[in-house]
């Protein structure tokens, strides 16, 4: 469904039933509320990043791990529910944009308690936010409910199982004992993967491939675009101080090579048919939860070696260069987990998992990010001598990710769960 059949003389449409979007639509690509969408979960990820780097600067690594941890959950979460609900039933008409708009301005609250919730595991207001935003996606699945179309059954699953986790989420946040929150959250969260598995066994949803491959490849810019940020703000604390020595040169200088060869790496990733089945796009959905936590953190980790480097902060060389290593190397292998069963080359099957173990290596010599940074050169070197790259040979552009795999991914493959 175009948007021109919804918009007509400027004026748009207050309800059109949501019945599913074709899967096959050419030119399918983000919508501007889509990409509005994503501005407000920038500043969600942007709140998390910075208190888990200032949480490991000062010496509180495993507390601030856990609460970075669990709220990249919940911003990951409410951006994925959005986002493959939209694939397959944004019908751009004004109730939609409405609870959008609902959604975003719980997001705004949720975003305002992730300080609070990282640093000390305090989720009150967080989890206000995010009852705010499950009333417009409740609302909606129930319209999804109500079309009578042939993925009511699963808007009525969907319905019922974010009703009883939501109301399971307020609960805790007020009743529950301290000790027993974080395992409660745990249950929980388990229980928010599970309800998309149980809704898609009523009615499966129809998406478009090529629209979700896009839309991931854009959040990764954006995660991507706040560890520059944190290493920018770094950099400009460390230029104000007028101590530019070489210890920081190699941590600048590695950094932007880790942070390229983060984006190349992902960039190759051939997820079509991933993407054209259900169970497969379930993995690929769920393990994207670990790349762009991963990618958060080793901008909060570099920011960390900065500061460690100027004399700032608790935590001792080792830490800090383990800061940018471990998501690092977590990063590797999700990616990896994703891809291996689709690699033939065995750089990729083999090289990414020693790459990994290199890279924590890493950690012991001289100048730890700089090392990291060659290291991950070197593999993308090796990848294109030996013709291993996906493709013509360069990673895919985020804007040309929907294109390329919307082209191999049409038929009646095209149709699996909302929010894997």
């Amino acid at each position: 469904m175009s948007v021109d059949t919804l918009v007509g003389r400027g004026r748009v449409r207050l309800a059109v039933p949501l019945v599913g979007r074709d899967p096959d639509e050419p030119h399918r690509a983000a919508t501007p509320l889509e990409l509005f969408f994503d501005l407000v979960f920038v500043v969600a990820v942007a709140l998390a990043a910075a208190s888990l780097h200032h949480g490991i600067a000062d010496g509180h690594a495993p507390e601030t791990v856990l609460g970075f941890t669990l709220v990249f959950f919940a911003v990951y979460w409410a951006w994925v529910n959005f986002t493959w609900f939209a694939s397959s039933f944004d019908t751009d008409d004004l109730v939609f944009r409405l609870a959008t708009f609902v959604t975003m301005g719980g997001a705004l609250v949720f975003a305002a308690g992730v300080p609070r919730a990282v640093e000390g595991l305090d989720f009150d207001v967080a989890v206000i936010g995010y009852a705010i935003m499950r009333i417009a996606q409740i609302a909606e699945w129930l319209r999804v409910a109500a079309s009578g179309g042939p993925r009511a059954p699963a808007g009525r699953r969907f319905v019922i199982g974010l009703l009883v986790l939501q109301t399971a989420w307020l609960t805790i946040t007020a009743v529950a004992p301290e000790r027993a929150l974080v395992p409660l959250w745990i249950l929980l969260a388990l229980g928010e993967m599970g309800v998309p598995i149980w809704a898609e066994r009523a009615a499966r949803t129809s998406w478009h491939t090529g629209h979700i491959a896009e839309r991931y490849g854009l959040f990764m810019i954006i995660v991507l675009g706040e560890s520059v940020l944190a290493g920018s703000l770094a950099i400009q604390t460390v230029l104000d101080e007028g101590a530019f020595t070489a210890p920081l040169l190699q941590i600048v200088g590695g950094g932007l090579l880790v942070l390229f060869a983060m984006w190349w790496v992902y960039f190759e990733r051939p997820e079509d048919w991933m993407l054209r089945r259900l169970p497969t796009a379930f993995v690929w959905s769920y393990l994207h939860l670990v790349v762009f936590a991963a990618v958060a953190a080793v901008g909060a980790g570099l920011a960390v070696a900065l500061e460690h480097a100027t004399g700032h902060g608790e935590i001792g060389a080792t830490g800090a260069a383990l800061s940018v290593a471990v998501p690092l190397a977590a990063y590797l292998l999700s990616l990896w987990s994703m891809y291996v069963r689709s690699d033939d080359a065995p750089i990729r099957r083999v090289g990414i998992p020693v790459l990994a173990l290199l890279v924590l290596a890493a950690v012991l010599t001289p100048w730890p990010v700089l090392a990291m940074g060659v290291l991950l050169v070197v593999y993308i070197a090796l990848k294109l001598r030996l013709g291993a790259t996906s493709g013509a040979g360069a990673p895919v552009a985020a804007a040309g990710v929907g294109a390329a795999t919307g082209a191999g991914a049409t038929g009646s493959d095209q149709s699996a769960t909302v929010s894997p």
